[in-house]
């Protein structure tokens, strides 16, 4: 900076002795002359910067060691809290001149740097889209068109529960969770042994080390993936074979609100579609709105998450299906479900409400919605009673 302000006050003096010269002498000695005196003040500023640089480091490190000692002065004695009051002020004064004087040299170097993270930036996003679609593109080219049938396959259990099949699973199996907090899974062979009138005898009573909380669980490739109870946001990943604990993880951001206003006891609700496991839940500073997030069920890690404009409030429930989330409303006291907002999460900006996609024949409320993806059906909880919803589907 000093370079620079000597070099400019001295321009105008030499176009005027070169100007001189070549009118009146054209004296190569004095050019001559003039080019030695400019090496040497050059480097002579060259010096006087990089003594400036010492000096700021120097005066820096010194500062350091100034306030860790006078932090440990007796402050009580009124001249030394006096004088120490005093060298603090001269030190922020002095700091700030030095950072000042700082920042200007450095500015060049930083708008480089900070273009550099920009361009860093863009290139790193555009590259997470392009995964993203590569991830969730496989066999999605339906939407929902409409919920064709209802059937109630059996009333077992309280107001909150949730059934369902294993959809990476080639078996038939049944499992039941009945409760909002529980810990004892009930496997049942396949759907005729659940229908029976005896079910609770015949099933196979799979105990676990850390019970549940909500209805918004997940059965998927032989293991259990769940919202621990006590817990803010864990989710446990349970091996139904084994019997054991395979793994757990924390969610960000989810287990401080309801997923759904009308479903209070849920506060993570876990989904399965085409593309895997995922994760919903709602969060005070999105306005209640839903949030999606992609897990990967094997790593027990986050993938991918979207705020959506789907709202929490008077929604009793939701699903995922072909990357799309689905969420049913419902009047507090209990009327007909119906979907009202659907939101694709790669195509979010055709994010829209349709509140023509009613749930059939049936009044009231459910507790849990899980779709299965193998066989295209709804797998419900509404006051005690397992219902399959049949979907039917168009072409995107």
């Amino acid at each position: 900076m000093v370079a620079l302000q000597v070099q400019f006050l001295l321009i105008p003096s030499l176009m005027s002795i070169m100007g001189a010269a070549q009118y009146m002498m054209q004296d190569a000695a004095l050019l001559r002359y003039i080019d030695q005196r400019f090496l040497s003040l050059e480097k002579r500023l060259e010096k006087c910067n990089r003594d400036v640089l010492e000096y700021v480091d120097e005066f820096r490190e010194f500062s350091r060691v100034v306030l860790t000692r006078l932090a440990g002065l007796n402050t009580d004695k009124a001249d030394v809290k006096r004088g120490v009051e005093n060298l603090l002020t001269r030190i922020e004064h002095a700091q700030r001149d030095i950072d000042y004087f700082g920042s200007v040299m450095d500015s060049n170097a930083c708008v480089e740097v900070h273009e550099d993270m920009l361009k860093q930036q863009l290139l790193e996003e555009a590259e997470e889209k392009k995964r993203l679609k590569v991830m969730l593109n496989a066999s999605c080219d339906h939407v929902l068109a409409g919920i064709r049938s209802l059937k109630v396959v059996k009333k077992t259990g309280g107001k909150y529960g949730s059934w369902m099949k294993d959809p990476g699973k080639k078996h038939a199996k049944i499992y039941l969770l009945s409760g909002s907090v529980n810990n004892v899974i009930l496997e049942f062979a396949n759907i005729m042994s659940f229908m029976e009138n005896n079910q609770t005898l015949k099933a196979h009573r799979v105990p676990l080390p850390l019970p549940w909380e909500g209805t918004g669980h997940v059965i998927y490739q032989g293991f259990l993936f769940y919202h621990k109870y006590g817990s803010l946001n864990e989710i446990v990943k349970f091996n139904i074979q084994r019997r054991n604990i395979a793994d757990q993880m924390l969610l960000p951001g989810a287990g401080r609100i309801p997923a759904y206003q009308l479903s209070p006891q849920t506060k993570i609700d876990l989904a399965v579609d085409e593309q895997g496991l995922w994760a919903l839940h709602a969060e005070p500073e999105t306005g209640e709105n839903i949030v999606i997030t992609k897990i990967n069920p094997i790593a027990m890690a986050v993938e991918h998450s979207w705020d959506t404009p789907c709202s929490s409030k008077d929604a009793e429930a939701a699903f995922m299906a072909c990357n799309t989330l689905h969420v049913v409303y419902n009047s507090p006291s209990g009327g007909s479900s119906r979907i009202q907002c659907v939101y694709d999460v790669l195509d979010a900006l055709n994010a829209y409400t349709n509140p023509g996609l009613h749930f059939p024949k049936r009044q009231g409320g459910h507790s849990t919605i899980h779709y299965n993806p193998k066989e295209k059906q709804l797998f419900a909880w509404s006051d005690g009673s397992q219902i399959i919803y049949k979907l039917h589907t168009k072409q995107k």
